[in-house]
């Protein structure tokens, strides 16, 4: 059974965070008709959030998560050239945008290397709020099979993705699936890490 989640200061917003767990169903966009991308509703079919890829944007390691309404909430860009390639791991920097245009590191994801690293586990480092200090996420399970979950550094689930088994039933691909976000847990940090494991391993944001 999942844990209840450790996360307490969130970490884009506390609009983004509720006091019990909630389900969320994530549809995939296809490329030849929208550019590729997901867009995120809650139980009551309302779009809760949207992930533009590079089929939109036009710029292959770049992703933008938008709110409901369409408002950019987190840019997130994989950094690139010669000293990442002799690097043990590639890694993705997401940044919110304040009032002002100026960006704000949020998180950052480390992919392994899988030339040099030892270990495969992809993990997540948030930036610090305040006197908090910055805490660490891994990724368990395999995405592409839709059985993997976010776990925080006391091996809390944060959020589990799963594809129920009506929709298995129904659907042979995997163009629609759900995310269980425990209570506390702040939804769009949970989602900006899923639209990296999307483009990571090759489907909708990835051109």
């Amino acid at each position: 059974m999942a844990g209840k989640s450790d996360v307490v200061v969130p970490i884009v917003s506390k609009l983004y965070c509720s006091s019990s767990q909630v389900v969320l169903v994530v549809r995939r966009r296809p490329h030849v008709v929208s550019g590729g991308g997901f867009v995120v509703t809650d139980c009551s079919q309302k779009v809760a959030f949207r992930v533009d890829g590079c089929g939109i944007l036009g710029s292959k390691g770049e992703l933008i998560l938008r709110d409901g309404d369409g408002q950019a909430l987190l840019l997130i860009r994989r950094k690139g050239g010669m000293v990442e390639a002799l690097s043990i791991y590639r890694k993705w920097k997401a940044y919110s945008s304040d009032y002002k245009g100026s960006h704000k590191l949020v998180f950052t994801l480390k992919q392994p290397n899988s030339c040099l690293a030892t270990n495969n586990a992809l993990t997540i480092s948030t930036e610090p709020k305040g006197n908090k200090k910055h805490s660490d996420y891994e990724i368990n399970g395999y995405f592409p099979d839709r059985a993997c979950s976010i776990v925080d550094s006391r091996g809390n689930i944060v959020a589990q993705v799963g594809v129920r088994k009506e929709v298995e039933e129904v659907m042979a691909s995997k163009d629609l699936y759900h995310v269980m976000v425990n209570a506390d847990a702040d939804q769009a940090f949970v989602f900006g890490v899923i639209a990296i494991l999307d483009y990571i391993y090759g489907e909708s944001t990835r051109c």
